[in-house]
């Protein structure tokens, strides 16, 4: 029998991870992290849970609230761990603007040509166009970090309307070829698709 007062006896406080949970550190989120990716691209927003994320993740629930607060917060983590490649869109401004269309649709595709950058990408749009909650937390998240940067280093007339006008064609695409899987872009070569989509993202971010 453990003596009152020793550490055995000390009561677990309400949405506090575990003692020994709360070691792992920075491990532990990761894995956190990891499972709740993995969670909303099989089962999407609406039937993911905390609860079924930490088991995945074999750790406590209150080790899930403790790094990430709440499901939508750890849906929007996921995302910004998902868009990670296109954060990357930045510093492709520095470096030949007469060719940005170019790079940008490159860049672009190639995310989605990737099976393991595509997964959580097509995860995070369908969870978006089911539930209003994941959709006003994508929304929040481009607006902010994504385009939020690219119009901050655009020499144009309404920069933040550019911006969003060449996401919009961009994600346009992405949705017809590998969410909806629309014949015949579904199929054709990635080569086609850059060279017909980059004129007109050119055009958006560039043209006065």
């Amino acid at each position: 029998m453990t003596p009152a007062g020793t550490p055995g006896d000390t009561p677990r406080r309400r949405g506090r991870p575990a003692r020994k949970d709360a070691g792992n550190g920075p491990g532990a989120r990761q894995q956190i992290l990891d499972a709740a990716r993995a969670q909303f691209a099989e089962r999407g927003y609406d039937k993911t849970s905390v609860r079924g994320i930490a088991k995945a993740a074999g750790v406590d629930a209150a080790l899930v609230h403790h790094y990430f607060g709440t499901k939508d917060e750890m849906f929007a983590a996921a995302i910004e761990v998902s868009f990670e490649p296109a954060l990357l869109v930045t510093p492709l401004f520095t470096a030949d603007r007469d060719h940005i269309g170019e790079q940008l649709a490159r860049h672009f595709i190639a995310i989605w040509e990737n099976p393991a950058t595509r997964a959580p990408l097509l995860a995070v749009i369908r969870s978006a166009l089911t539930h209003e909650a994941a959709a006003t937390v994508l929304r929040s998240f481009l607006l902010r970090r994504l385009l939020g940067r690219i119009a901050g280093e655009l020499d144009v007339p309404n920069p933040e309307f550019r911006a969003e006008m060449a996401a919009s064609h961009m994600i346009g695409t992405a949705f017809l070829r590998y969410v909806i899987k629309a014949e015949p872009l579904a199929s054709a070569d990635p080569e086609e698709i850059i060279a017909l989509v980059a004129p007109t993202i050119q055009r958006y971010l560039t043209e006065r």
